[in-house]
């Protein structure tokens, strides 16, 4: 689980485009600390867990490695953008599972 999760963080730091130093000052955490993380040499706390789950829009699940599924952040939408961001998933799963052979 250790290997997972350094690899999910270090890939989900890179695509939003920060440095461990950026990520550890949003999270008030030391440089060091994302260091480890992504070394493999040490486990965030949930506490810590819940923070990057949030800075990357993912579920903790997603960044154990236990869990294949990102989140969407639906924060902000009425009852009928959720509806429509529902409906436009479901069409893409349809068509993923159609077009594989």
């Amino acid at each position: 689980m250790i290997k997972e999760f350094s690899e999910n963080l270090k890939n989900l730091r890179n695509k939003k485009g920060l440095t461990q130093t950026q990520l550890a000052e949003k999270l008030w955490l030391n440089k060091s600390i994302i260091s480890a993380y992504e070394n493999q040499q040490r486990m965030p706390s949930l506490d810590v867990l819940i923070k990057l789950s949030y800075e990357f829009n993912v579920s903790m699940e997603y960044l154990l490695g236990i869990g294949k599924g990102n989140t969407i952040d639906i924060t902000g939408l009425n009852d009928e953008q959720v509806s429509l961001v529902a409906q436009l998933i479901a069409e893409f799963k349809r068509s993923n599972t159609t077009n594989n052979f």
